[in-house]
């Protein structure tokens, strides 16, 4: 499975109130050019093209919750289902979340996952991205 890594900018976001993990609305870009760290914006990510059923500025992740227990607070994002439909979508290699919701700035970015090469999806053919609901995306103690 591939790792999460966030992005620089996102640790200083959080403390500043941008990403409300209980309210806003994220959502899961894709790109065949790698993130810079220092990327902080969706509008710095090159997105593949829309089409075969991606759409500029992704898919909506249906299912992010935010819940503490002992004193560690964690953030559970349902995998998300990517299917190609009237066409291939690709070629991408990274699934880079961010927040929909943000206005300053505005689709501030959270993390990404990189799957190590490119991958297409053929018409009708699906990829599941993991976001692994055991340890979560983001963990803080």
């Amino acid at each position: 499975m591939a790792s999460f890594q966030k992005f620089n900018d996102f640790a200083e976001q959080v403390l500043k109130g941008v990403h409300n993990f209980s309210a806003h609305a994220f959502k899961v870009a894709l790109t065949n050019t790698a993130p810079s760290a220092a990327n902080a914006v969706l509008a710095d990510i090159t997105q593949i093209a829309a089409t075969g059923g991606y759409v500029a500025g992704g898919y909506a992740l249906d299912s992010v919750v935010l819940s503490e227990a002992a004193g560690t607070a964690k953030v559970v994002i349902a995998d998300e289902v990517i299917t190609a439909t009237g066409g291939s979508v690709g070629p991408f290699r990274y699934a880079v979340v961010f927040n929909d919701t943000a206005t300053s700035p505005a689709d501030a970015l959270v993390g990404f996952y990189d799957y190590g090469s490119s991958i297409t999806l053929a018409d009708t053919e699906s990829l599941t991205i993991d976001f692994d609901a055991a340890a979560g995306v983001l963990a803080l103690a």
